[in-house]
């Protein structure tokens, strides 16, 4: 069984992206477009890795990792993703349980080894 993914942007072109690339590499792929329907959506299927963008509707990706991590006690590696790239924010991140934080724009084949190597592949 493939291993799933959510990935949560509220940027349409930016989850087509993940969304194929990640498919390409066999991965199962679940999205939502803010922050309740990520935190929903990670609680109803479980998804093996989580890509979180900073700034949604709703809920940031801070909140939704915090809610994640605290009120519903996922230990599933959680990378947010956001083109706000300065110090404060990757302190924010890590203070919110982030595993990692990535800057937009990305390579979607470098986005994809990562999860390979996170995962353990599809």
């Amino acid at each position: 069984m493939a291993k799933t993914i959510l990935v949560a942007d509220d940027e349409v072109h930016i989850v087509r992206i993940l969304k194929d690339t990640l498919e390409k590499r066999g991965y199962r792929v679940v999205t939502a477009a803010d922050g309740r329907e990520a935190v929903d959506l990670a609680v109803a299927e479980q998804p093996d890795l989580i890509f979180l963008d900073v700034m949604m509707p709703h809920l940031s990706g801070f909140e939704v990792c915090q809610t994640l991590r605290g009120e519903h006690g996922l230990t599933t590696p959680i990378f947010l993703l956001t083109a706000r790239g300065q110090e404060r924010d990757l302190t924010m991140g890590q203070e919110a349980g982030a595993d990692r934080y990535l800057t937009k724009p990305f390579s979607p084949r470098s986005l994809a080894d990562l999860v390979d190597e996170t995962l353990g592949g599809a």
